[in-house]
């Protein structure tokens, strides 16, 4: 199953709008993101442990099969199906690759992609500005896995059938097809749900009713993989002999339902929940979060440089130099860590951090452009400016983010 598009960090990603964060490099083992596989056009992959799960489930179930077939291959059908637990997820990275290449293309960071338990998610940290880049960004996922199976029968067609080749090459075309069938239904957080936001989107000029729409859909389709997909095998409906209820393979596709159903209506009120968090983000103003400021020399004690800004009624202190020019601002967690008695003999330059690039922030920052503004430069404290350079304040990483927990806190978990 294919989760692509913007995955949140509530559930995870995030898909996605998050708070601001430290500027932590990947490592090969990452925690939450599993194993690093490579860099594909600067983004990169990751294998979720939960993957070996599958592979080994894969292998398995597909051994199975080829013993029925090919039952002169003995033990060895086990390499065979393992290699194809691995083609078809090779398939689903190209899926996903498929989404990161248009987001690229549309402007669009992608925080990384990560093939897990059931597919593969493209974790896409913006929105798409219109209804109808959004419908291409979803729709090239199904299409390049329709591709991939016309790849595969097309090398069908030059092998001999009943051989390793044939059957590996006729169960890749197989499973990518069911790729690209199931992410086109009709509901978030599949492809097809994003492609009927769009829809609706267009329709109505709004992307929160988009949302609605595609997010129950989602809903209602979880219902439907729950109650339909063990009747539909049960009844032999999927081209396989009919199975008696309460048998061993009926329970294992009840389970099986009950999982993809899951993840489905999961997925859609996560897409809603953070559809209507971005509806929030423009109350993240950068003006109204600035602490007011005063400036003070380096070698000010921070006894004197407290009381000046109780005087002035100011939450924040900026070490300036001669000519009056911000040079640092002083860290909030240094002041705290030094005891009162303390404070008249230690300046406020031991205390400060010097400003580098991108610590000078404007104070017209909204949203999602002061998230990522704060992301691309971590930092405790930030100088806030007019547009025409004037000090306005300091803005706190801890304001911003406590500002962040409360936009998430009033916004619904469901569907209304």
């Amino acid at each position: 199953m294919d989760n692509s598009g913007q995955r949140q960090s509530d559930n995870g990603e995030s898909d996605r709008a998050t708070g601001p964060e430290g500027g932590k490099q990947p490592r090969p083992r990452d925690v939450g993101g599993g194993f690093l596989m490579g860099r594909p056009f600067g983004v990169p992959v990751y294998v979720s442990p939960s993957w070996f799960l599958v592979a080994a489930l894969i292998t398995w179930v597909f051994g199975g099969q080829l013993d029925r077939v090919l039952p002169e291959l003995g033990a060895a059908r086990y390499l065979v199906s393992l290699f194809f637990a691995v083609a078809f997820y090779a398939s689903v990275l190209v899926h996903e690759l498929a989404h990161t290449v248009a987001a690229l293309r549309f402007k669009l960071p992608v925080r990384r992609i990560q093939l897990q338990f059931f597919g593969g998610v493209s974790e896409i940290e913006k929105e798409t500005e219109t209804p109808g880049r959004e419908f291409v960004l979803a729709f090239v996922g199904p299409l390049l896995s329709l591709v991939l199976a016309g790849v595969f029968y097309l090398g069908m067609m030059v092998v001999e059938p009943g051989t390793v080749p044939g059957v590996l090459l006729a169960g890749l075309m197989i499973s990518n097809l069911i790729v690209a069938a199931f992410n086109l239904l009709p509901g978030l957080p599949l492809d097809g749900g994003r492609m009927l936001r769009a829809v609706v989107w267009k329709i109505s000029g709004r992307p929160m009713t988009g949302t609605v729409a595609a997010a129950w859909s989602g809903r209602a389709l979880a219902v439907a993989v729950l109650v339909g997909l063990p009747l539909l095998t049960q009844a032999g409906g999927l081209g396989e002999e009919p199975k008696s209820f309460g048998s061993v393979d009926s329970l294992t596709d009840a389970l099986l339902a009950a999982i993809l159903a899951a993840i489905i209506w999961t997925g859609a009120g996560n897409s809603l929940r953070m559809a209507r968090l971005r509806e929030r983000l423009p109350d993240l103003r950068a003006r109204t979060l600035t602490r007011r400021a005063v400036p003070v020399a380096a070698d000010t004690p921070l006894s004197e440089a407290l009381r000046r800004a109780n005087e002035a009624g100011a939450r924040a202190l900026v070490v300036v130099d001669g000519h009056g020019a911000p040079t640092a601002v002083v860290r909030e967690a240094a002041i705290v860590g030094v005891p009162e008695h303390r404070r008249p003999w230690v300046a406020v330059s031991g205390l400060a951090q010097d400003l580098k690039d991108g610590m000078r922030v404007s104070a017209e920052l909204t949203g999602e452009e002061l998230l990522d503004t704060l992301r691309a430069t971590p930092a405790t404290e930030y100088l806030v400016v007019e547009e025409t350079g004037e000090v306005y304040g300091v803005l706190s990483t801890a304001d911003v983010e406590r500002a962040f927990v409360a936009a998430m806190a009033r916004t619904p978990s469901g569907p209304s």
